[in-house]
């Protein structure tokens, strides 16, 4: 069956985002999605919350924050420490059973990885809702991607609701966590997605400045 994902959504978990479980929940299904990966920042207390209180399925993930760019571990049983290289970080991701995202490999202002992003990685997130320039990352993130040899994601990089299933992956397979992140990792998976609007960009971060001032 084909499964529709936004493989890149923070939580309140991330200090940066709005997104409470109701807020998750209403909007993903508004979006049509079958399923989200959460993938807070260096923390992965959030997901497993989460998907203990809701029939949405939801992948455990998390941005770990490297010495070299951010990278998102799919289907982690525990958090990867952040501040190590890339190899390090990549061989605790699989050591736990996971897989590996170069996410945003191209944005600007991101921790994008770049050109540390290499054929170690399980996929590459070529669509990123929330990337500056949206284009330029798109294209360039095909052209890592296709220099790897290895798989396209995309996610919505949400941190405010209406943000979710901007971006999202169709996965060809059933709705279990093992079985979407292992259809991910043999490429049975195709991005979709656009840049999230400037006006919903505006409102989150009008949102996060008042939440910011209130606190």
């Amino acid at each position: 069956m084909q499964l529709k994902i936004d493989l890149h959504v923070h939580t309140l978990y991330s200090s940066d985002s709005l997104i409470t479980q109701r807020d998750l929940i209403f909007y993903a299904e508004k979006a049509g999605l079958d399923g989200v990966a959460i993938t807070d920042h260096d923390t992965v207390e959030g997901a497993f919350k989460m998907a203990r209180e809701t029939d949405l399925l939801v992948v455990p993930g998390i941005e770990i924050s490297s010495s070299n760019g951010h990278i998102v571990g799919l289907n982690l049983g525990e958090s990867i420490p952040p501040k190590l290289g890339v190899d390090e970080t990549l061989d605790r991701i699989h050591e736990a059973g996971g897989i590996a995202v170069a996410c945003h490999p191209a944005a600007f202002f991101k921790g994008s990885l770049e050109r540390h992003v290499s054929s170690r990685f399980d996929a590459v997130e070529v669509i990123n809702s929330s990337a500056f320039p949206f284009k330029r990352s798109v294209e360039r993130g095909r052209e890592i991607a296709s220099e790897c040899g290895i798989p396209g994601v995309a996610g919505s990089d949400a941190h405010y609701g209406p943000e979710i299933g901007c971006a999202y992956t169709i996965v060809e397979a059933d709705r279990e966590v093992e079985e979407t992140v292992e259809a991910i990792r043999k490429g049975l998976c195709s991005p979709v997605g656009n840049a999230i609007p400037l006006t919903t960009r505006l409102r989150r971060e009008f949102l996060l400045f008042k939440r910011k001032i209130c606190e």
